[in-house]
Formats: structure tokens, C-alpha cells, sequence
């Protein structure tokens, strides 16, 4: 390649993407992720194209861009913005023809490089080139006669020719001087989408640049086929990849029309244009398309071709190729398309906005039908099929449902795309979620009802956040990280970070048990004045109640959740015993050193507090786990997920455990959960001023926590305990799914 090309991107994903189909078009380039290395390439070796990509840069005042402009007025600018942001990277120098709006399209970006590519070759090209292309043009392609006798006759016309005949010639070899390589068919891999499924295999979400899914010729249905060959190219089977009759018949009708009535191009052609071709109008386009057309239609069978060509075009709606439209206007499968369904799919090509049936219907069916009419006077359908596609309705556009998982797609998305990378929109892939869509219905409903129920109590503008884990397994089985998606994408179980309050406690009291202490052990709680080092900071804890018990035990302790009795426990046991124990279970966050971290004032996300009393249910490590397999387009599995079972909590501990949580349940601040009617185990947790409500527990099935509170800290009021506004949602949840497998 003659022009260098980079791509500054800190998204590297994306970065690698564009790479890749710069490449796949013949287009080397280099990425680069960092402000400081694109200044030292600059300074080197100075490209004649940059496309920069906004996404991720958050110095918004884009000097560094405007520097690039004046010091290197040669250079080309691809800017790839938000729409607000275009009229500022115009101010900064970039050409707004040069500026490409989101959502991010590779095809769009590749075209627009193309054209800029073929401009300074055109510009630049050196003697070099057309002593290079000479001898390839006399050595020839020996598995190409017909290529090869053109490219002869170019040459004899190029070089021997009069002045006229060397100057078309000249035109002629100058237009294809960079002709790309029709080899490249042979490792055609287009963006497809990739899909998630739940664990009981529903569709959950689709990943994709281009929504695409491949099918294999072979199982495009003959009447789809016939319905673009009568619309498109009804001699395709005929000709050699130029049909000589067809130009001819549209130049006369151009001539009758005074004007560009019909067009001559084969599917062949269409392909060409398609896949190696920017879409100008222009002699030295038309003349690269014909050639390559030629040397496609030596390569590869007619079936091959067409095969390809419905798998590439857009048929609008962000649909491309013929599966993802059939998807996408009828819910239907190719093979599963009837003959008026067919026709409309071939009528979308031409102008894909302006024949939908959706915006535009009466002008869709009138195309639709149109294409009816030429299969039929093309002999691919009866009188009969004619008429009975005539009847058949267009598609109607209706709402999708929405989509209750989008929180745990959000967060499979944001782990699979630094695992995966840029397969995860491009590869097709076949990934098997963890979740189960009975329980992720069961928990919006809970979330759902809680948040009514508090609403109706004076609570205004509160969320909720829930999440269920497979404690045998790890899988997350439902998720909602707040009352509505469409509201507000802020995940709650996942991002937000909130104290945990007395939800914190059997981190405490599993250290204990680590360290011998049994459940009837006794501890004190009564008041006592606890001061920082070099006696600095006093704090004397007090109980939600203000009263203090003197001699508890342990298990009593816990299930009233004295702060009073926790603290001294704490303070005998060491801080830092219980930070550890913390961590062996799962707890990542920052836990502050210092008592009050004891009974929850350290900021701590969902999703720990669960996957941490998952582990303490029955001792062995336990991790989000959100996938079981991840396979490809052919369903060959590239990957599994799954945990093997590291004990970090012995036998006697959990056993001990689950007594205190149970008596949380039997005897203390959780005993409405008795309502279920099956043993659960699990803690409440309520920080000062009512902020934030917990409540996380399990059974010998699931692990699942529930957080309540405001997103901007606010307290809720008087009574917005874990009691009485986490553990309700907890329960409606555990009764939904208690007989579920």
C-alpha cells in the first residue's frame, strides 16, 4: 500500500475491528491507543490518513486534534463522532465530509478511506506502478483465460496503439492499478451477529456493527432465488458475469427515457461494487467492475455468487443480507419465507429506505407486487401463485417487547468484550447464558411491586436492586439492577457501591467461628467507649433499640444484630482476621481497619454481598459465573465456564453459620421470611438515617440479595429498614421461584 494509514483508538476493540476490515480490503494500517504515540508517529513518519475515534477521549476540547490539523495540512482526518461533537471537530480543522456520525459503521468508514486511498494512489502514482502492473498484465493468470486475454489486448492497445488507442489504454491499466484480489471470496467472512441465549434458551440479546447472519446458499429456497434473479439479473445463469443484451436494452431504454431509466449490471457486477468497489459513478469504477466481475464469475460457481450477494446486501433496518431481513420484517427464517415474502425481500435492495413497508407501505407493495409480476412473466410462478401472493398482507411493524435482562446483558457484554474482543460483534457466536428467564421475570416483578409498596409509604424516587446466584455453581440466575432499564442503565447490583450496614456481620462471627467459637458462646453487649490510635477519635456504638443485653451469646448476637456485642467481638478478634475472612469469601472492595467496618460502614457492591454468602452457605469458593459455553457460527464449542470447588471455609464453620442465619430468620429481625416455608438462612442490614436497606440470605438452592436506597444517598425515612423494605422483596422472590428446578 502507497498511502499509510492510522487508526487512533482508545477503545481498542473497536481499534482492532477497523483494522481488520481495512485489511480484509487490502488496507494496511496501524493502531495506535495512546495521545503520546500518535505524536511520535506523526513525527516520524508522517500518514496521509488518520481516523480518529472519539469513543473513550475525554479531553472534549480536541487541541491535540486541532495541533494535528495545522502541522500536517496533508494529512486526511477520518473523524468518528457523536453527532454533537461533529460541529466541534469541524472547528478544530477536520472536514466535515470527513466526519462520520455513530452508531460506529466499519463498511461506511472502509468506503470512506477507500475513496481517499484511490484519490492520492491516483495523485501519486509512479512509474513504478505501471511497470509493475505491465509485467503482471504479460505474465498473466494462467486460471484465467478470459482475464488474460483482456489484460493482453490492454496491453498491445496500452503500448502499440495510436495516440487515442495508448490514451484509452493508458486510462485503462491507470484504472486498474490497484484492482484488489477476487481470492480474497475464498476467505469471505462477513460481521455477523452474535446472539445470547437464557439457560432455558430463550434469546436474550444480539451483539453486532452489521446485523447479519450468514446462510449457506444451499438453504435459500429456489422461489426467494428466482424472485432476485427476476427483479435483478434473470439471465444470471446465462451470461459470463457481463450481459451484453441486458446493457443494450438499457441503453436503449436510457435513450428512449433521456435519462438513467434502467441499469445493465449483473448480480455478478452488484457484488463487485459491493465487496471491492467505492460507490462513485464514474468510467474507471464501471471499468474495475467489469473486470472483476470476469475474474469472479471464472472463480466460483453461479450458486457460490449468489449465495454471497443475498448474504451481503442491505435490505435496510440495519439488516444485512437475507437472514437477519427475513428476521427482521416477517420473524420468519429464509427457508420459512413464502413467494409474496420473497418479492418483497428483492424489491428492498434497490432502495432500501424508500420501499419499506414499515414508513412507506403502499409504496413497498406496489414494488412488491411489481416484482410478483416479473417472476411470473419470467415463468418462475403460475397464474395461481400469483394471484394468491397478490393477497398476502405486508408486514407490519409491531413493538418489541422489552427486554427484562438488559441489566445482565449490559454486564455479560462488559466482561465478554474484554475476554473476547471484537468476535463478540463480529463472529456470530452462540452464547449460553446462565441466566434462567423465569426467575429474571419473577425478580423485575419483585423489584416491581417492592418499590410500589414503598412508594405508597411516602418513599419517593427509590430503587431496588436484586440478585440471584446458583450456589452449587456460581451462575447468576436472575438480575435487576434497578426498577427500569429504559429509566436509567445505572446497574445497582453490579456498580453501585453502598454500605452494607449489619448485612456485614457474619463476616465477623465466621471469624470466629474460624478461630473455635461456637454459637452459644457468650459475648458482652453493653456500652463501651472505643478511641483511635494515640487515643484520638472516641465512638461508643449503640443498638437500634438503645438498650444493651449484657451477656449474650452468639447466636442471639447476631440474629438481634447487637452492634454492641459485634463490636466486642470484633475488637477481640483484630480487624484485620476479619478483613481476611472477608476476602476468602469474595469480598474485593476497600474494607476500612477500623471497628465501625466491623458492622458495615465500608462501601461495598451487591454482587460481593451475594457471591460472599454464597460461599459461606456451604464453603466452597464461589465466582460470578454468567455463561456456560460460548460457540460459533458451525456450533463448534470455542469455550466453557465453570468453577471447580476450592474449599475455603471448613465444615464445622458453615455448619455454624447457617445455625446463626437461621436463627436470624427463626428468632430475629427477619421473621416474615418464615412466610416461604422452607428453611432460609440470611441477615438484614440498615445503615444510619435509613440510606440503605439490605437483606441477603439463602436456601440450600440460591443465594439472592436485595439492596434499597436512593441513588443520590438521600435517606428514605423513619422505618426503611432491611426488614421492612429489602427483605419484602427478598421473600416475594423466594416464594415465586421456591418450586421451580
Amino acid at each position: 500500500m502507497s498511502v499509510p494509514i492510522v487508526i487512533f483508538s482508545i477503545d481498542d476493540t473497536r481499534g482492532k475491528l477497523l483494522q481488520k476490515v481495512l485489511l480484509h480490503d487490502g488496507l494496511h494500517s496501524k493502531l495506535i491507543t495512546r495521545n503520546f504515540e500518535l505524536g511520535t508517529v506523526l513525527n516520524r513518519h508522517v500518514p496521509s490518513i488518520v481516523i480518529f475515534d472519539t469513543k473513550n477521549y475525554y479531553s472534549r476540547d480536541f487541541d491535540y486534534l486541532r495541533n494535528v490539523c495545522r502541522a500536517y495540512p496533508a494529512v486526511s482526518v477520518v473523524a468518528l463522532a457523536e453527532d454533537s461533537l461533529v460541529p466541534v471537530l469541524i472547528g478544530v480543522g477536520v472536514r466535515s465530509d470527513l466526519c462520520i456520525r455513530e452508531p460506529f459503521n466499519p463498511e461506511l468508514i472502509l468506503l470512506k478511506t477507500r475513496e481517499l486511498v484511490f484519490f492520492k494512489n491516483k495523485v501519486h502514482l509512479k512509474v513504478k506502478t505501471y511497470l509493475s502492473l505491465m509485467y503482471h498484465l504479460i505474465m498473466g493468470d494462467r486460471d484465467n483465460r478470459y482475464i488474460l486475454f483482456v489484460k493482453k489486448v490492454l496491453l498491445v492497445i496500452a503500448i502499440l496503439g495510436s495516440a487515442l488507442a495508448g490514451l484509452a489504454g493508458g486510462f485503462t491499466i491507470w484504472s486498474l492499478s490497484d484492482l484488489p484480489k477476487v481470492q480474497q471470496l475464498e476467505d469471505y467472512s462477513p460481521l455477523e451477529v452474535s446472539s445470547v441465549y437464557s439457560a432455558d434458551g430463550l434469546q436474550l440479546a444480539e451483539f453486532y456493527y452489521e446485523r447479519r447472519k450468514t446462510i449457506p446458499y444451499y438453504k435459500i429456497p429456489p422461489h426467494v432465488k428466482n424472485a432476485f434473479l427476476a427483479v435483478e439479473d434473470a439471465r444470471f445463469y446465462e451470461h459470463r458475469g457481463i450481459d451484453l443484451l441486458r446493457i443494450g436494452g438499457a441503453f436503449l431504454e436510457n435513450l428512449r427515457s433521456k435519462g438513467y431509466a434502467q441499469g445493465g449490471s449483473t448480480i455478478t457486477q452488484q457484488l463487485a461494487k459491493m465487496l471491492f468497489l467505492k460507490p462513485e459513478k464514474s468510467l474507471s469504477r464501471k471499468v474495475r467492475e467489469v473486470v472483476l466481475s470476469l475474474q469472479i464469475e471464472n472463480r466460483y460457481t453461479k450458486d457460490e455468487i449468489l449465495g454471497i450477494y443475498l448474504n451481503q446486501a442491505y435490505f435496510g433496518a440495519r439488516s444485512y443480507g437475507i437472514e437477519a431481513a427475513a428476521q427482521t420484517y416477517f420473524g420468519k427464517k429464509t427457508e420459512d419465507l413464502s413467494i409474496a415474502d420473497a418479492a418483497l425481500m428483492a424489491a428492498l435492495p434497490k432502495a432500501p429506505s424508500s420501499y419499506s413497508p414499515f414508513k412507506y407501505p403502499e409504496r413497498s407493495l406496489s414494488r412488491r407486487n411489481l416484482v410478483l409480476k416479473m417472476m411470473l412473466n419470467r415463468g418462475y410462478i403460475n397464474d395461481d401463485k400469483y394471484k394468491a401472493a397478490l393477497a398476502e398482507p405486508l408486514p407490519v411493524e409491531t413493538d418489541r417487547p422489552a427486554n427484562k435482562s438488559t441489566y445482565f446483558v449490559d454486564y455479560l457484554k462488559s466482561h465478554l468484550e474484554k475476554q473476547i474482543g471484537e468476535k463478540l460483534f463480529t463472529g456470530g457466536l452462540k452464547i449460553q447464558s446462565t441466566l434462567d428467564s423465569r426467575m429474571q421475570e419473577a425478580a423485575g416483578k419483585a423489584v416491581k411491586k417492592g418499590i410500589s409498596v414503598l412508594t405508597l409509604r411516602g418513599g419517593k424516587d427509590i430503587q431496588a436492586a436484586l440478585l440471584a446466584v446458583d450456589i452449587k455453581t456460581g451462575s447468576i440466575r436472575a438480575m435487576a439492577g434497578g426498577l427500569d432499564y429504559s429509566d436509567s442503565v445505572f446497574n445497582r447490583a453490579t456498580q453501585a457501591m453502598r454500605q452494607p450496614g449489619s448485612a456485614f456481620k457474619p463476616f465477623v462471627y465466621l471469624t470466629a467461628f474460624k478461630e473455635g467459637y461456637t454459637p452459644e458462646d457468650i459475648i458482652m453487649d453493653k456500652e463501651v467507649t472505643y478511641f483511635g490510635k494515640n487515643g484520638g477519635d472516641q465512638w461508643t456504638p449503640q443498638n437500634y433499640t438503645r438498650r444493651f443485653y449484657g451477656n449474650v451469646t452468639l447466636r442471639t448476637a447476631i440474629a438481634s444484630s447487637l452492634n454492641g456485642a459485634t463490636i466486642y467481638l470484633a475488637n477481640k478478634l483484630g480487624m484485620q482476621k476479619i478483613i481476611d475472612t472477608a476476602r476468602s469469601v469474595g469480598i474485593t472492595s476497600s474494607i476500612s481497619p477500623h471497628l465501625p467496618s466491623a458492622i458495615g460502614a465500608s462501601d461495598l457492591s451487591l454482587i460481593e454481598m451475594v457471591y460472599a454468602y454464597a460461599t459461606m452457605a456451604g464453603g466452597l469458593q464461589r465466582r460470578p459465573v454468567f455463561y456456560t459455553a460460548i460457540k460459533d457460527k458451525n456450533d463448534v464449542t470455542l469455550e466453557t465456564d465453570g468453577l471447580g470447588d476450592t474449599r475455603v471455609i471448613d465444615d464445622k464453620s458453615v455448619s455454624r453459620m447457617r445455625d446463626v442465619l437461621q436463627a436470624v430468620v427463626q428468632h430475629g429481625t427477619a421473621t416474615a421470611a418464615l412466610s416461604i416455608g422452607r428453611p432460609v438462612y440470611g441477615k438484614t442490614g440498615t445503615t444510619n438515617d435509613y440510606t440503605d436497606a439490605w437483606f441477603v440470605g439463602f436456601d440450600d438452592r440460591l443465594a439472592v440479595g436485595v439492596w434499597v436506597g436512593r441513588d443520590d444517598n438521600k435517606p428514605m425515612g423513619q422505618g426503611f429498614s432491611g426488614s421492612a423494605a429489602a427483605l419484602p422483596i427478598w421473600i416475594d422472590f423466594m416464594k415465586s421461584v421456591g418450586g421451580w428446578e
